[in-house]
């Protein structure tokens, strides 16, 4: 791989090449990818959909709303780091137009939208609308889609309807977003299908990145940036693009640290217990003294918590300078944050989260909840439009299609496309959208 295929600034139905100091200055290419981002439906959904704690009211807590805004901040940080030190190595990049600020704005837009696909309760929604296919009412349909459209139903992954959402096309929209090639690449963890499932250690191997549907358009994206075949034929496999580990790390740094802050704040975690998990990472910076001067525990928080940000992001961006040379050959296995020298201290803090906050009593209770929500959800649309494609509409159903937003109602002639057009609609729901429909069907509240 090289650096300047892979800052590719192309975009879904370019026909000529974007050249990167014939930008415009002000407005950036990889400034608009964030900028659509932002500014897009499914983004502002996240709002109201869960991190942590499930449903929960609480002021401190994160929604993956504020989760994607911090890691964006901590990846463009991350981004410039790195950056800066890639111009240095490759002059030639300076040479075509490329800046540090590059870097930082290509992490900070994929790292915005690295959580766009992830249904409404957290990772047990994901779980949730698998379960439905592997052991639910959804088993019935198992027999007529292929090996690898069946995998991508019980396996739900946020990661790979993030990337169906991004580049849809419909009617009048083609492309979806149209983001960069460069975004698209740096967002797409799991550069991989369904199957085969977790076929090696390596961490691009850990989950999947895009349905059958997209695929198509993700060998697009892989080719244009230039991205090493691991596997082709019938099992595709890239390489990762290089910054999807700043991603990664961006990622891992936020949920590491906020996670275990919005459990301390809502005395799921002792205090004095976890402030000396956190001073353990930032025992080679804090300043004592400002430390001890500072009176609430909502301070010394905060001020643990940005030393401890500050430290992985310094400590991330160094392992990525370290071994850019094997990341860049496509041979790079694991993630930046499994390399560092707080690793240590970043296991006993999950290790506490899991514990504490996880698997609190609240966050399960509130997890089984979604899980019925979700299946019933699925169960009343995938029939109502099922039964639209084979004209044996009842009334019920009509009125069920009547709540689907425009986009949806279009019924493909393939049962898989159906089938996924409404778990993306459902999974683009917030957690209270979902839950106050799921009201209206089961006929609680009118």
């Amino acid at each position: 791989m090289n650096w300047e295929q892979l800052l590719s600034l192309k975009r879904f139905g370019d026909t000529k090449k974007r050249i990167r100091n014939q930008q415009d200055d002000t407005r950036i290419g990889y400034e608009v990818d964030y900028d659509r981002i932002i500014f897009s439906d499914s983004f502002r959904s996240l709002q109201d959909k869960t991190q942590v704690i499930p449903l929960s009211k609480t002021d401190f807590v994160h929604t993956r709303l504020t989760h994607s805004l911090e890691v964006s901040v901590v990846g463009r940080s991350l981004g410039r780091i790195v950056g800066k030190q890639l111009l240095e190595k490759y002059p030639e990049l300076e040479q075509l137009g490329y800046q540090a600020n590059d870097f930082g704005a290509i992490v900070a837009s994929a790292c915005l939208a690295h959580d766009i696909g992830n249904p409404p309760f957290g990772h047990s929604g994901e779980k949730a609308i698998g379960e439905y296919f592997k052991s639910g009412n959804g088993m019935v349909y198992k027999d007529h889609l292929t090996d690898k459209e069946w995998q991508d139903l019980i396996d739900f992954e946020g990661n790979a309807n993030g990337f169906r959402i991004m580049n849809e096309t419909r009617e009048g929209i083609t492309g979806g977003l149209r983001l960069s090639y460069a975004t698209l690449g740096a967002f797409m963890k799991y550069p991989k299908e369904s199957l085969p499932k977790k076929p090696t250690n390596n961490i691009i191997d850990k989950k999947y990145g895009f349905f059958q549907s997209d695929k198509d358009v993700f060998v697009d994206v892989a080719t244009d940036l230039g991205l090493h075949k691991i596997r082709e034929g019938n099992d595709i496999t890239f390489s990762r693009h290089p910054l999807a580990f700043l991603v990664e790390a961006a990622d891992d740094i936020c949920y590491t640290i906020i996670d275990f802050e919005d459990g301390i704040n809502l005395g799921l975690i002792e205090e004095e217990f976890a402030l000396e998990y956190l001073i353990n990472l930032v025992r080679d910076t804090i300043n004592i003294e400002k430390y001890y001067h500072l009176k609430t525990k909502q301070d010394r928080l905060s001020y643990l918590r940005a030393l401890a940000i500050g430290n992985l992001i310094q400590e991330a961006s160094k392992i990525f300078i370290e071994n850019e040379t094997e990341i860049l050959a496509g041979n790079y296995q694991i993630s930046l944050l499994e390399k560092c020298k707080y690793e240590a201290q970043i296991n006993d803090i999950i290790k506490i989260s899991v514990a504490k906050i996880y698997r609190s009593k609240e966050v399960i209770e509130k997890e089984i909840s979604g899980y019925r929500i979700l299946a019933d959800l699925l169960d009343v649309f995938i029939i109502a439009v099922n039964n639209s494609y084979h004209g044996n509409l009842s009334n019920y159903d009509q009125l069920l299609l009547n709540l689907l937003p425009e986009k949806y109602q279009r019924i493909n002639d393939k049962l898989y496309f159906r089938i996924l057009s409404v778990c993306s609609f459902i999974a683009g729901m917030s957690d209270g959208a979902a839950i106050l429909l799921h009201k209206k069907i089961k006929g609680v509240e009118i």
